[in-house]
C-alpha cells in the first residue's frame, strides 16, 4: 500500500516502530504530561513528557487517545481531521482532555 506522494514520490506507510521512533527523534510529546496513542490491536505508543522519551509500553496516562492504525495514518498524513474524526468516533479521547488538543502540533512535529 503506498501513502500520499511526498516531494515527488511515494512513501511506504509507517511501523508503529518507526513511529515512536520518529516522534522520539522530534520530541513530541507534551511537557510534563504522559499520552498514551492506543492503537487498538497494534498495540500502544506512549508518549511520556515527564521522563522525555516515547515508548511502545503501556502504562499509565493522563490521557489515552484511541484509534484504528488505518485512522491514525491519515491523521498523520494530514488526510482527516482531528475534530472531526473525533466528532465522528473514530478518535476517542479519555482524561484530560486540553492534552488531547495538542495532537495537531504533535502531529505537525512529525512531518518536519
Amino acid at each position: 500500500m503506498l501513502d500520499a506522494p511526498a516531494m515527488g514520490g511515494y512513501r511506504q506507510p509507517m511501523t508503529k516502530q518507526e513511529l515512536a521512533e520518529k516522534m522520539q527523534a522530534h520530541q513530541a510529546w507534551v511537557p510534563g504530561k504522559r499520552i498514551k496513542l492506543d492503537f487498538r490491536d497494534q498495540g500502544v505508543v506512549l508518549l511520556d513528557g515527564r521522563g522525555g522519551q516515547v515508548s511502545e509500553q503501556d502504562g499509565p496516562a493522563d490521557t489515552t487517545i484511541s484509534t484504528s492504525w488505518a485512522d491514525f495514518e491519515k491523521l498523520e498524513a494530514g488526510q482527516m481531521d482531528p475534530m472531526s474524526a473525533f466528532m465522528t468516533g473514530k478518535l476517542r479521547i479519555e482524561g484530560n482532555m486540553s492534552n488531547a488538543m495538542q495532537l495537531a502540533t504533535l502531529l505537525s512535529k512529525l512531518r518536519t
